[in-house]
C-alpha cells in the first residue's frame, strides 16, 4: 500500500511539472499565427540609412554627440539617435517629413523609408536598418530571474521569455501562467497552460511590447509563505510580551 501511494504521488508530481505532456513527438505540425512585433505610439526605434555615399546618407540619420575616450584622448563621434512615435503613430523623418508607421514591423518600416528615398531621387542605393530601442516585457512570480527584459528581435514567444527569465522554479504552476496585455485602451489577462501543446495556439504565445507575464506559485510555495508569515508574527508577539514583562518588572521592583 505504501509503495502504491508513493507511485501515485510521483505520477501526480510529474503531471504538475512536465511541459507539453500531450505533444506528438516526430509529427510535424503547421506553424500558424506567427506575428512580428509592430510599433505603437510612444515606442522608440532607430533608423539608420547607409549608402555608397556616406555623406549623402548622413543627411537622413539623426545623430547625437557622444564623447569617446581613445588612446589619443577624447574625440567627438556620432551615435544614431532614436525616433519616438507620437500619439498618432507618426515620426518626423529628415527631409521626408512625417511618416505614419504605427502598426508596422521593422522590415515594413525599412521598406517604406527605402522606397521613399528612391522615389524622390534622394538616394539611389539606400540600405535602411531599423532596430527597437525601448521595447520590453516583464516576468513576475515563480521564475528564477524575474525582471524586465528588452525586446530586440522581430518576434518573441512566451517560451523564449520564460527561458530568458531562467525558466519556472519548481514551485511555479505550469498550468497557471498569465499574460497581462494592454492595447487599444484595454487591459486583458490571458491564461496559458505550459503542460499542453495548446499553448502554441494561445493569442499570447507571440508576445507584444509591455506584456507582463505572471507565474502563480503552487500550493507548496503558498503554504511556505503562510507558515513563514505566521512564524514572524509569533516571534514578534513573544518579543512584545517579553518587552512588556520586562518593563512591568522594572516598575514593580523599582
Amino acid at each position: 500500500m505504501l509503495l502504491m501511494a508513493v507511485l501515485l504521488m510521483s505520477c501526480n508530481t510529474s503531471k504538475e511539472i512536465l511541459y507539453f505532456q500531450d505533444i506528438n513527438v516526430n509529427q510535424p505540425e503547421v506553424i500558424s499565427g506567427a506575428r512580428d512585433i509592430t510599433v505603437q505610439p510612444k515606442d522608440q526605434i532607430s533608423i539608420l540609412v547607409s549608402s555608397k555615399d556616406p555623406q549623402l546618407a548622413a543627411l537622413f540619420n539623426l545623430t547625437r554627440a557622444q564623447a569617446r575616450v581613445g588612446t589619443g584622448g577624447v574625440s567627438s563621434g556620432g551615435e544614431v539617435s532614436g525616433y519616438t512615435l507620437d500619439d498618432k503613430g507618426n515620426i518626423d523623418f529628415p527631409v521626408l517629413g512625417t511618416l505614419h508607421i504605427a502598426g508596422m514591423t521593422k522590415s515594413q518600416i525599412a521598406a517604406l523609408v527605402k522606397q521613399k528615398l528612391i522615389d524622390e531621387n534622394l538616394v539611389k542605393d539606400p540600405v535602411v536598418t531599423v532596430e527597437f530601442m525601448n521595447l520590453y516585457f516583464s516576468v513576475l512570480g515563480e521564475v528564477k530571474s524575474p525582471g524586465k527584459y528588452s525586446i530586440t528581435k522581430d518576434q518573441i514567444t512566451l517560451l523564449e521569455a520564460i527561458s530568458m527569465a531562467g525558466d519556472l522554479s519548481i514551485y511555479g504552476k505550469r498550468d497557471a501562467v498569465f499574460v497581462i496585455r494592454e492595447e487599444n485602451g484595454e487591459r486583458v489577462t490571458h491564461w496559458a497552460d505550459l503542460r499542453s501543446k495548446e499553448v502554441f495556439n494561445s493569442p499570447v504565445y507571440y508576445l507584444k511590447q509591455n506584456d507582463v507575464i505572471y507565474v502563480q506559485p503552487n500550493k507548496v510555495r503558498a503554504g511556505q509563505s503562510t507558515l513563514n508569515e505566521n512564524s514572524v508574527k509569533s516571534v514578534s508577539m513573544w518579543i512584545s510580551i517579553a518587552s512588556f514583562l520586562t518593563s512591568l518588572g522594572v516598575l514593580i521592583f523599582k
